[in-house]
């Protein structure tokens, strides 16, 4: 027994040996491991504070970038209406339309800055504005990574660690959560995927998100508290969007729309691309004539474009030794840059018969001079309808997405003539009537309905149309003015084009336009429209001889 008893000694004892020696190999190999991940560690931060030691002069973008809201040019509309949303105790979501490069997110993340300033503001002192571009953000069906909403990380993916051995989800918060009590600013918001769009339109309701899991069990006791609250009660996803994009509100899903004001920054005028070239000019201390920022401001379609040019002039000087920048400068940039001149929109040098000049919206809001020509003569009972100039398709969106709008510049062409013949009596199929619209430009057409009605009108009773008028207005058969959108944008660029007085639809009359230093008058009718156009003439007697001659 006692030799029995000795033996199962010396056993335990090896065992016991072989154990030690086990687990004592397992914590040096651990110990070397620690040492040698700190020593990698410690050479990687080494090439990191190297690479941080170098450092570039920033680009004149960075340095013209506005510190300040007085610094964003040509804006105050916008900035007031941005500032009204964001700044008061009740702070609203926004779209923001415009062009690339008028100062979107600029005065976003500084009205931020002012409301935090507030006493009555909702935005905290440590508010944060979170950026996110809509185009670049990657979307994966599977949920496995979603940088705007968020994501979990379920136990099956590579690197889900301890809590992932013990079978645990772990919930990866998204740009909503971080922009929790502060903005989420998404650029090109537009180009969202379907189902994003959809799960921010969620989050906005809920303010929280809600994350789903096959891994999860609420009856899981391995699962830490703060996970079954996240999975219970959502993640904490209260802020304010701010949404920017360059397409047209009729691009925009409705239900994005209908859960935010809509503020248009314009585009900027050729004044002011001038001066945010002259000021880009002084920061980089050169100099330059007048000459060169005329230059600018014929080519620069914004003030990113304005400042790219003359990084570029600036470069090709120095390069030559130079601390001016010259208008032959200009001209590499502008032929190696490929950039095109704006187009030109001002009005036609004199009255002319069957000539009119209409408004229209391209982009998000910018307003441009739309020259319609007519001519008519009788052939009878040959006659036709023939429409140039206009582009009858247009494919707008992106790669990912792209639409098809058709023109209907056609059917308000058949609106105009058949209020044309009940109200003159002709009967337009015995005449030949030619309609263009020099440039090619886009025509949605019901807008137009007003001008195209007086240029052909113009044609038929051979009188010339004041070259200093503009119309925008759609046309029903009835002979009624309907209101159309807009207007605003369009006054502003019949202004800019030299345009002394411009029709509109009567509902569409805001009281600020009495302000302005061109004359707005509302019409409600074609009629009245004959009648404030071609006064003290005897306009019925000679259309109805000219029908009368043609039956002949």
């Amino acid at each position: 027994m006692t030799t029995l008893f000795k033996f199962f000694i010396i056993v335990q004892f090896i065992f016991s040996v072989i154990i030690g020696l086990y687990f004592w190999n397992n914590l040096k190999k651990q110990s070397g491991t620690k040492k040698t991940v700190k020593l990698k560690s410690r050479a990687e931060l080494d090439k990191l504070n190297k690479l941080r030691k170098i450092s570039l002069n920033k680009p004149l973008s960075e340095q013209t970038r506005p510190m300040d809201l007085k610094d964003i040019v040509g804006q105050q509309e916008g900035v007031r209406a941005l500032r009204a949303a964001l700044c008061g105790p009740n702070p609203q979501h926004v779209l923001i339309y415009g062009e690339p490069g008028v100062g979107k997110t600029a005065a976003a993340r500084l009205i931020l800055e002012e409301a935090k300033k507030k006493s009555d503001s909702a935005f905290a002192e440590k508010a944060s504005f979170v950026e996110l571009d809509a185009a670049s953000t990657r979307f994966d069906e599977r949920s496995i990574a979603d940088p705007l909403i968020g994501s979990v990380h379920d136990p099956i993916y590579q690197g889900a660690g301890a809590m992932g051995v013990a079978g645990i989800p772990q919930p990866k918060p998204g740009a909503v959560t971080e922009a929790h009590g502060g903005i989420l600013f998404i650029d090109e918001i537009g180009e969202l995927h379907p189902a994003q769009m959809n799960k921010l339109l969620k989050v906005l309701e809920d303010r929280k998100v809600f994350f789903e899991s096959a891994y999860y069990s609420k009856e899981n006791k391995q699962i830490p508290d703060y996970v079954h609250d996240i999975f219970q009660r959502g993640m904490p996803a209260d802020f304010r969007l701010v949404g920017a994009t360059t397409r047209r509100p009729d691009e925009i899903i409705p239900a994005i729309r209908s859960r935010c004001l809509e503020i248009f920054f314009r585009q900027l005028s050729p004044g002011e691309i001038r001066l945010i070239a002259s000021r880009a000019i002084n920061k980089l201390g050169f100099q330059t004539s007048k000459q060169v920022l005329e230059t600018i401001e014929k080519y620069g379609q914004s003030g990113r474009d304005a400042v790219n040019i003359v990084q570029l002039g600036a470069g090709i000087a120095r390069t030559n030794g130079r601390m001016r920048i010259t208008t032959a400068d200009l001209e590499e940039v502008i032929s190696s840059g490929r950039y095109t001149p704006r187009p030109e929109n001002k009005i036609v040098a004199e009255p002319a018969v069957g000539l009119m000049q209409g408004l229209a919206v391209r982009g998000a809001d910018t307003g441009m001079l739309l020259e319609i020509e007519a001519v008519v003569h009788a052939v009878q009972g040959k006659g036709r309808l023939e429409i140039t100039g206009i582009i009858n398709e247009e494919e707008i969106g992106n790669q990912s997405r792209k639409l098809k709008r058709k023109s209907q510049a056609r059917e308000s062409v058949t609106n105009v003539i058949t209020v044309l013949e009940k109200l003159t009596g002709l009967d337009f199929s015995e005449y030949f009537i030619h309609l263009n619209f020099p440039g090619g430009l886009p025509v949605d057409g019901p807008s137009a309905g007003i001008a195209i009605a007086l240029a052909i009108y113009s044609a038929v009773i051979e009188q010339p149309i004041d070259n200093k008028l503009a119309a925008t207005g759609e046309l029903s058969i009835r002979g009624k003015v309907k209101p159309v959108g807009g207007v605003t944008a369009k006054i502003a660029a019949a202004r800019e084009a030299g345009v002394k007085r411009v029709l509109i639809p009567a509902a569409n009359w805001q009281e600020h336009y009495d302000q302005m230093t061109l004359d707005i008058i509302s019409v409600n009718s074609f009629e009245e429209i004959l009648e404030y156009v071609f006064p003290a003439t005897d306009i019925f007697k000679k259309v109805l001889n000219k029908g009368k001659r043609a039956v002949n």
